[in-house]
Parts: C-alpha cells; sequence; structure tokens
C-alpha cells in the first residue's frame, strides 16, 4: 500500500509545490508498490507537460583530448603522467582533426557536436575560442554544445576574463549551448572525497547562472551511485531548482549513473558499484517531480542505462533520449 505520506508529497509535486529536502528523500526511499507510485505520478506529469513524443538529436561527440591535470576519483578517462596505466594512451586532437570528425558527422546526418575533453595543462580559453571558430566556418549550421563549466571557468582563469566576459565571447565564436556536466553530486561533503581538486558546489552554479544571463540555454545533471546518498541527491535536486528559477536557462536535466568498472575510486573499495535498478530509474521520476514545472525535458542516458533501462524510464517521467553520439569514449573507458 502507498502511504497517505507519501500520496501527500506526489500531489503537492504534482501542483508544481517547491518540496523539501525530507519531502525528496521520502520519494527516494520509496519501494514495491510506493516505487510504482512514484514513477506513475513522474509519468503522468511527463504526459501532460510535454505529452508523448520522445525527442534525441543526431550528434557526434568530439572528446578532444584525455589529457588532464584534474585527479577526479570516479575518471577512467582522463591521462595524467600517473595514468598511463590506465586504458588507452593520452591524445590531443588538433583542430584540423576535430574539424574532420565534425565534418564527417554532417555528412552522416549529424546537426550537432558536442565536445568536451580534460583539462589539458597547455589549454587555455583561446584553445576553445579556436575550437568553436574552426568548427563553425567549416560548417556554420553545425549547431556546437560543448565544454563543461570547469572548461568555462579554467578558460575564464587562462585569459584574465570574467565568466561573462569569456562566456560572451564563446556565444561570438559560435558556441550554441553549453553542457552542465561537471555536476557530479552539488554537495560539497560529496565532491571532497569525488572530486576535492574541482569546482566547489557554488562555483559550478556561478558558471551556469553566469551562462543563462548572458544568453545561453544549457542542459543539467547530476552522477549518482558512488559515495553519496538521498539526502545529497535532495540537495542537488533543489539547488538546480533554485537556480532555474531565476534563470530559467536549464532546457533539461540529465541523470548519469556512476560506471564503477575502471573507475579509480572503485578500485580503491570506497565507491559502490553505481546505483540499483530501482534508484535509477527513482532518479529520472523524482527529478521529474522536484522540477515541475521549471525543467520540461527529463533525460536518459541510452550509454548508461541500456535499453532495459531506458524503457523503464520513459515509463517513469522521462521523454528525451539525448544524442545518438556516434562516438563516445568516456563511458566506455569506465568500463
Amino acid at each position: 500500500p502507498v502511504s497517505d505520506a507519501l500520496n501527500a508529497v506526489l500531489a503537492r509535486a504534482a501542483q508544481g509545490a517547491d518540496l523539501s529536502e525530507a519531502e525528496i528523500v521520502r520519494l527516494f526511499q520509496a519501494r514495491g508498490a510506493e516505487f510504482s507510485a512514484v514513477c506513475a505520478a513522474a509519468d503522468r506529469l511527463r504526459a501532460r507537460m510535454c505529452g508523448d513524443t520522445v525527442s534525441y538529436v543526431v550528434n557526434r561527440n568530439i572528446n578532444y583530448t584525455n589529457v588532464c591535470y584534474f585527479k577526479c576519483q570516479f575518471c577512467a578517462f582522463s591521462k595524467g603522467k600517473l595514468s598511463e596505466n590506465l586504458r588507452g594512451k593520452p591524445y590531443d586532437l588538433g583542430l584540423g582533426e576535430i574539424v574532420r570528425r565534425a565534418e564527417e558527422a554532417w555528412a552522416r546526418g549529424a546537426s550537432e557536436v558536442c565536445m568536451q575533453g580534460g583539462i589539458h595543462p597547455d589549454y587555455t580559453g583561446q584553445t576553445y575560442l579556436d575550437i568553436c571558430r574552426a568548427v563553425k566556418a567549416a560548417l556554420p549550421d553545425m549547431h556546437i554544445h560543448a565544454f563543461s563549466p570547469l572548461e568555462i571557468w579554467q578558460g575564464a582563469a587562462t585569459l584574465e576574463l570574467s565568466l561573462e566576459a569569456f562566456l560572451s565571447a564563446l556565444k561570438e565564436a559560435g558556441l550554441g549551448t553549453l553542457p552542465g556536466t561537471a555536476a557530479e553530486t552539488l554537495d560539497d561533503e560529496v565532491r571532497a572525497v569525488l572530486c576535492p581538486d574541482k569546482l566547489k558546489s557554488d562555483e559550478w552554479l556561478a558558471v551556469m547562472a553566469a551562462a543563462h544571463k548572458v544568453g545561453f540555454k544549457t542542459t543539467a545533471t547530476i552522477m549518482y551511485g558512488h559515495v553519496e546518498g538521498p539526502e545529497h541527491w535532495a540537495r542537488h535536486l533543489r539547488k538546480i531548482r533554485d537556480l532555474q528559477k531565476q534563470s530559467g536557462g536549464f532546457t533539461e536535466f540529465v541523470p548519469l549513473p556512476f560506471v564503477h568498472m575502471e573507475a579509480p575510486i572503485y578500485l580503491k573499495g570506497r565507491a559502490r558499484q553505481g546505483p540499483t535498478f530501482r534508484e535509477a530509474v527513482l532518479m529520472h521520476a523524482v527529478a521529474r517531480l522536484v522540477l515541475h514545472p521549471h525543467i520540461p525535458n527529463i533525460q536518459t542516458s541510452w550509454v548508461k542505462m541500456g535499453r532495459e533501462g531506458v524503457l523503464a524510464c520513459l515509463d517513469a517521467g522521462v521523454n528525451d533520449l539525448g544524442g545518438t553520439l556516434m562516438n563516445e569514449t568516456i563511458t566506455r573507458a569506465a568500463g
């Protein structure tokens, strides 16, 4: 049976109320009949807000370097001096190769390139401007979805520009939208374990706020199933919701389950093996309920969720499948 308390939370969510941390945690604790009730409530909201159309974009991922001087404990992709023993060799694609891959994607029907990479010690903000200009010069109609908030922060710092000034320069250079990646879990207790040298939660939010202010639309993400718990998920969702209520710049929310196989933190025995199936489906459902009506699209990552996971999520509030990707190297590096 479904408790009256849970039904009350679901009713408040359907009305677009701001759920408290405790209410959100209650949703994440749902099991059995309550799990089904949460998924069904999210699915009703999806039907009301988005109808039955599932959206996706034909795109290609271009990860232009795997060299990175950050030491994120969940990442099996990046190569520093110490990580030669991880899969693959360090690489750094030149502008010519980036453009070639974009042109190949365009020829195969892609309308978007999604470009992100490690924080290469030789890269400055100028590198990111040059990448945008090169792709736009070759393919003026290609949409560029690129650069994590960490890359934006780094790019602005190396050029001694404010976030807004650097973002405005990227806009002029042809950047279309930004991925809200590098969020991981927006709670500094968690980040201290997961990515101690990376942006703090408030810094991540500041990059997104600045991007929205200069007129960019962005996505927002969460990575979950490692060292955090439902209370951290609740704080993360509330932070995204609060910024969205001010800026309105987030187009979709994208849960990314932790892929553990080759992740350093897992190999050291300090993280879980990613989320359970129940948690993964609930993350999408609860996101729909908490972010309603402020963020219209909830996306599932087919790369990480697989066919069965995607089908379950489509019945639990999801209306978007992201991109076709063509080749994606970050999830694959992790397992």
